[in-house]
């Protein structure tokens, strides 16, 4: 719900609402930016990543601690990495009777445009919450040529 309120109105120099309201206004910018309520973050919610751009390949690292390897994708797709993440958590009880039972279900992506990659001889290895990929560049060819004039 904290989404609902773009900024602080109390903050606003602009007054464009009669007098009366500032009071009734101000109480809802604090009801909805208290900090008790939940608050989705694109920092919290998503892996870290680090791309670092050497001569002739990108080298991603990905902070993915306790996902397994079996719960990662990665395609490579008109110079756009994607990597994906999915994973389902179930608790599996043989008691009966229990009086609540939760699962859990989360899928993350991130794309990263590294546009002149090749899709050849990509490497990637996970190893202790870390991925690390190598995407090679493409080899640039000489594309200037001299053109007589008649």
């Amino acid at each position: 719900m904290s989404g609902l309120v773009p900024f602080n109105q109390r903050r606003s120099n602009l007054t464009l609402r009669p007098r009366g309201l500032d009071d009734f206004t101000n109480m809802l910018d604090d009801f909805f930016n208290d900090n008790w309520m939940p608050s989705r973050s694109l920092m919290r919610d998503t892996f870290k990543l680090d791309v670092e751009e050497a001569e002739d390949h990108y080298k991603i690292d990905a902070d993915l601690p306790g996902v397994k390897k079996e719960e990662i994708s990665l395609d490579m797709n008109e110079g756009r990495l994607t990597i994906g993440i999915k994973r389902e958590e179930k608790t599996e009880e043989e008691k009966k009777n229990y009086v609540h039972k939760e699962r859990r279900y989360c899928s993350m992506q991130r794309t990263v445009y590294l546009g002149d990659a090749s899709t050849e001889d990509i490497k990637a290895k996970f190893e202790d919450g870390v991925l690390n990929i190598i995407v090679p560049k493409v080899k640039k060819t000489e594309v200037s040529k001299k053109i007589e004039i008649e």
